[in-house]
């Protein structure tokens, strides 16, 4: 009695539907969990027939179960459709055994139902995204791949094989060094290595070899990918064909080489008229000159960093270069990054030739003991200041009399041209120049 009490409350308690039945098919016990699944109650089944519950597209299903359970047969989980009592379907997962009577007779069966339906439909949701996953993936232009937390390859798109010619067996793991150049596999193993392991956001520009054996040149990233706690599951990755980006750059780069050339044989025959018509003038030649090369240092800087922005430390490097070694190294400079247009870079890097232009004949360079202090910053509001600070030379009474052109250029120019706030001093220890703008405008200035 004690068994039985036990096995009648599990069958009442269980979450599955647990239902006997008689051989052809007439409901004999219906537990709470089945009318919680098919929405029947106890006392509107037993007694009726199980087919309630069957499709009529089913039919034949249920008549082969039945006459496997009268063959002593049972049959083992499998899932199938049926119906709930307001018509709906559901998708189940069945095991129907056979009730056997004390002396061996077969007398009904056992039916245990479970309803799969949200298991279905996460399943569904579950294949629809990988399908958007895949058609994604195997479609974009670039190739891509996940990685391992620990950097081993697990996973490429479509357009990495189609590609490279290669297999996921071949590429598998590290496997992906194999198509990359000889020259600059181990560079690029020691990048992504060292990005793996401060799991930060690794990128790289290298070729990789086709399946026609031909390299071509991929800028590649790939992103770190955490779960709910902030750890690295995977990392994700693409390498974009940049072969024509590059090719293209390189033109340009060969074009503005020309029309810098072109410029500079221009300021070459500029100079040799200067020469011809000032020839009785050898200090306006000089400074004529030294003008142009300042030019020149600004176009050969600006060809360099494709005619966009300039660093000013490159700027300021570029223009002192006219001291030499051994003046230059009493010019002491420091400052943070700031990036200036092509147009202001020409303003202030002709202001700062001048200015040391001036140092070195008359200032803090025309003697020993005599030094330059060049800084610059860029304040919390967005200003830009720049500051030459002359010491140790020539002691300075009062500021020259008169101005001439140098003075447009350290002064009135980038007064106008920048909107800035321009001083010179003359004190005792020598000139001090400070100029101050709108960083913004700084920036953005154009010709």
């Amino acid at each position: 009695m004690l068994a039985e009490a036990h096995l009648s409350a599990i069958v009442q308690s269980s979450d599955d539907a647990i239902i006997s039945m008689q051989l052809d098919g007439t409901v004999i016990s219906w537990n709470p969990a089945a009318t919680i699944i098919f929405g029947w109650a106890e006392d509107e089944m037993i007694g009726q027939s199980i087919r309630r519950i069957i499709p009529p597209d089913r039919e034949g299903e249920e008549n082969d179960i039945l006459a496997r359970i009268a063959r002593g047969e049972r049959v083992r989980s499998f899932e199938t459709i049926r119906m709930r009592k307001d018509g709906t379907v559901l998708e189940v997962s069945l095991t129907v055994s056979p009730i056997l009577a004390p002396d061996g007779q077969i007398i009904g069966a056992s039916k245990i139902a479970r309803d799969v339906t949200d298991r279905h439909r996460v399943e569904a949701a579950r294949d629809e995204s990988e399908l958007k996953f895949r058609m994604l993936a195997d479609n974009i232009s670039q190739l891509a791949w996940i990685a391992e937390p620990d950097g081993s390859l697990i996973w490429y798109n479509r357009r990495w094989y189609d590609y490279t010619g290669t297999t996921f067996q071949q590429m598998k793991g590290w496997g992906w060094t194999a198509v990359h150049h000889p020259d600059h596999v181990g560079r690029v193993r020691e990048h992504f290595s060292t990005c793996i392991g401060l799991g930060k956001t690794w990128e790289d520009t290298f070729p990789l070899r086709g399946a026609d054996g031909q390299f071509r040149w991929f800028l590649s990233r790939a992103k770190p990918i955490h779960d709910n706690n902030g750890d690295i599951v995977n990392w994700f990755g693409t390498n974009t064909d940049v072969t024509e980006m590059l090719e293209k750059e390189e033109q340009i780069r060969v074009l503005l080489m020309e029309v810098n050339h072109r410029s500079k044989n221009m300021l070459s025959v500029v100079q040799a008229l200067a020469r011809r018509s000032g020839a009785g003038d050898g200090t306006f030649l000089e400074r004529f000159e030294n003008r142009l090369a300042s030019l020149s240092a600004n176009q050969d800087l600006l060809v360099k960093r494709g005619w966009a922005t300039i660093p000013i430390a490159d700027l300021v490097d570029a223009q002192l270069a006219i001291l030499g070694r051994e003046s230059r190294s009493f010019v002491k400079t420091c400052g943070a990054d700031f990036d200036l247009s092509p147009r202001s870079a020409e303003i202030i890097g002709m202001a700062l030739h001048e200015l040391a232009t001036n140092a070195l004949k008359y200032g803090a360079l025309s003697q020993l003991g005599g030094e330059v202090w060049l800084s610059w910053e860029r304040t919390d509001n967005d200003r830009l200041w720049i500051e030459w600070r002359e010491t140790g030379g020539p002691a300075v009474d009062s500021a020259p009399e008169g101005s001439g052109f140098g003075t447009t250029l350290i002064r009135h120019i980038p007064m106008r041209s920048l909107k800035a706030d321009v001083s010179m001093n003359y004190e005792p220890s020598g000139l001090v120049w400070r100029l101050e703008c709108d960083g913004a405008i700084a920036r953005s200035l154009s010709s």
